[in-house]
């Protein structure tokens, strides 16, 4: 818990820095709000047992809440937002602890809403995902697409409208299983034909490892595919976002990926997935992109019968899998669990009425601090317990210094900090001498 208030801490620093207002939405959500929004992973929601009432479920993500919640709010002003989110969603999967693959789990999503030029929130939402993987220390990468060049690609090599949903999350399996087993997939369970599952291999898996300047100067070279509308938008946003990256100073940790499908129904336009590089097996670490659509299926439509859509941008980090990365890396027996900063120890008679004295002083003070629960406990005992929450100082009292109005302050940091030493204070002066130590730490 330590380590992952500690993540916790970190990555809202990030999402505040950016001016984000927190919200908190229900575990639940009516099942007809989440139903169709996953494609097949749909199948993973948790539903509830219909007692009577209302039918519920789980909620399997904090992004349709979220699109429900601006739904609700009515005026424009209101709408628009940056909001962030840490907390636990569910999801019916084969956990596997080790890779943070869990049943229930955080998530920490930060979303941009509102009207806004083109690519602007989107660079700022890439902006904070790498600032917020840089700050924890993981090595990642960040595989990026576009929803508009992926169903150009399907369009031009003759998927059906109705199927291109169906076929896109077949290919968004393709950093899990092989190229040869995605167009079985397609062929068989899909009913796609061999010719134009190899038209969409020719741009998913033929043109894997180009780096991005190159796959934009292939599709722009590409007659049949720029005469695809979808096609030039996907294109033109990404170029775009690309040079507000580079203003951000991350453009570099971005790379084009035409096989990254994110199998979400509600994605509209650019879609990211976070890679960390680190440990085998864990996989993506972070996802999102933008959905302008999701909103407009909660708030009803306008005096022109249309849906009254608000656009949007996020990420989703999943703070499971990092933690994971983060607990594989320390030392169990050097992570200090608790916040306590200085311990009373009493030397010689136990002095239990002029410990608790201290340690309320300290209290009063605004300093953690603690001391042995015992009338009159052993001094090897009172060092065990500051070496065994690493408790950086302590307070030292006995007789004589009682009597001079003195303490004692020992740095437990500093090895065979038990064998006498110290600093002695006045008591007066005790709170002051170790807020300043303390504001060293």
């Amino acid at each position: 818990m330590t380590v992952r208030n500690s993540l916790f801490s970190t990555i809202t620093n990030i999402f505040e820095r950016h001016g984000a207002v927190t919200i908190d939405t229900p575990v639940f959500e009516m099942r007809d709000i989440l139903s169709g929004k996953y494609g097949e992973d749909s199948k993973l929601i948790y539903d509830l047992a219909d007692q009577g009432g209302e039918a519920c479920s789980l909620r399997y993500d904090l992004t349709v809440p979220f699109a429900r919640y601006l739904a609700m709010q009515g005026k424009k002003d209101a709408q628009q937002m940056k909001r962030y989110q840490v907390a636990k969603v569910y999801r019916r999967d084969q956990p596997i602890m080790t890779k943070g693959r869990l049943r229930e789990f955080f998530q920490c999503d930060f979303d941009i809403a509102g009207v806004y030029d083109p690519m602007i929130p989107d660079a700022e939402v890439l902006k904070i995902l790498c600032d917020a993987l840089d700050a924890v220390h993981i090595d990642f990468k960040i595989k990026l697409n576009h929803r508009q060049i992926l169903d150009a690609i399907f369009q031009v090599s003759g998927v059906s409208p109705e199927n291109i949903r169906s076929i896109s999350s077949a290919v968004d399996k393709l950093d899990k299983i092989s190229w040869s087993e995605v167009k079985k997939e397609m062929m068989v369970e899909k009913g796609l034909d061999e010719s134009t599952a190899d038209k969409i291999g020719v741009y998913v898996e033929g043109l894997k490892g180009k780096d991005t300047n190159s796959l934009l100067d292939y599709l722009q070279k590409d007659q049949a595919f720029m005469a695809n509308p979808s096609a030039v938008k996907g294109v033109n946003d990404v170029k775009l976002l690309l040079e507000f990256l580079d203003i951000f100073q991350v453009k570099d940790r971005v790379h084009l990926d035409l096989s990254l499908a994110r199998g979400l129904d509600y994605y509209t336009g650019i879609i990211y997935e976070a890679v960390q590089t680190e440990s085998q097996g864990v996989g993506s670490i972070a996802a999102g992109g933008r959905y302008d659509d999701l909103v407009g299926m909660f708030s009803g439509t306008n005096k022109k019968g249309q849906p009254k859509t608000i656009p949007c941008v996020g990420v989703s980090i999943g703070v499971e899998r990092v933690f994971s990365i983060l607990m594989a890396r320390q030392n169990m027996e050097k992570i200090k669990s608790n916040a306590t900063q200085v311990y009373i120890v009493s030397v010689g008679d136990g002095l239990l009425q002029e410990r608790m004295a201290l340690v309320n002083e300290l209290w009063k003070a605004g300093i953690k601090a603690s001391f042995m629960q015992k009338n009159k406990p052993k001094l090897e005992k009172q060092w065990a317990a500051c070496e065994k929450d690493q408790i950086p100082f302590a307070v030292i009292v006995g007789k004589d210094e009682l009597d001079q109005s003195q303490v004692r302050i020992k740095d437990m940091r500093i090895k065979d900090a038990t064998q006498g030493g110290g600093t002695t204070v006045h008591r007066k002066d005790m709170i002051e001498t170790l807020k300043s130590k303390i504001a060293m730490l």
